[in-house]
């Protein structure tokens, strides 16, 4: 008889807890339900779990099937839920990796905003341009992965409009956002290409506040809220991942609702 002995530097009963919470919905409970163990989840991954190494291994893999199977379920054409203006949070939570105190100054009349990459079209865009695009008002829903969410209304223009304005190849595989303080995020282009993406200038009827973004936001209501950059100044697309400030720290890259 096969003995299982403890695995050095593994809680088995926290690694399999880690491993639920990073398998999407339909599969985390179909595995809670089968009773999942250590050694269901070496035969998910391929990897013999002997020591932290490589449960880290395995929790890496579990979260890339995660990814996988978030991006496999998208739908381009469902929409986030949308609110009634009297369900806006007022005020709005700020929300970043940093005190308020670090929000980072960046000056209205000299902003340009940076399209790289795979655009035809690679002109710099200032503030005035972009607000001179037409723009859609939209009240959804921020959430965030700490646990809170905050309804908000959202101004600017969609995310699909400007990119075919550039002549952005859409068969590129991703659209990456470098941000003023250093931040960076990358989505993927469905995600871009979904009509509630926004590059949105506003905030509840205003000029985006520095705490919000400004000068301008990217909103996406159908990923959690590290998703959605803010004091965005370029934007590139292309075939490279890139990753993203949080992702490679660990966080799932897709990240949808």
């Amino acid at each position: 008889m096969r003995i299982r002995r403890p695995i050095p530097g593994v809680d088995q009963n926290l690694l399999i807890k880690d491993a639920a919470r990073l398998l999407p919905d339909p599969t985390r409970r179909l595995f809670l339900r089968g009773g999942l163990s250590v050694g269901a989840l070496a035969m998910l991954t391929g990897c013999n779990i002997v020591d932290g190494v490589s449960a880290e291994s395995v929790l890496r893999k579990i979260s890339e099937f995660n990814d996988g199977v978030q991006a496999w379920l998208f739908d381009p054409n469902l929409l986030a839920q949308t609110y009634p203006e009297s369900a806006i949070k007022r005020p709005f939570p700020f929300n970043a990796y940093y005190p308020e105190s670090d929000i980072p100054e960046v000056d209205g009349e000299d902003y340009k905003l940076d399209v790289t990459g795979m655009v035809e079209s690679k002109e710099e865009w200032t503030l005035k341009a972009l607000n001179a695009l037409p723009q859609e008002t939209q009240i959804t829903r921020l959430i965030c992965v700490e646990g809170w969410s905050a309804v908000g209304k959202w101004t600017g223009v969609r995310l699909s409009e400007f990119l075919k304005r550039v002549n952005a190849d859409l068969a590129a595989k991703y659209v990456w956002f470098r941000c003023a303080e250093g931040y960076h995020v990358q989505i993927d282009m469905p995600t871009a290409l979904h009509p509630q993406t926004q590059m949105t200038l506003q905030f509840d009827g205003k000029e985006l506040e520095p705490k919000y973004g400004y000068p301008m936001r990217i909103r996406i209501p159908t990923k959690l809220g590290f998703k959605n950059p803010k004091h965005v100044m370029e934007l590139n697309v292309g075939n490279r991942y890139l990753g993203g400030y949080w992702e490679n720290q660990g966080y799932n890259w897709f990240s949808g609702l």
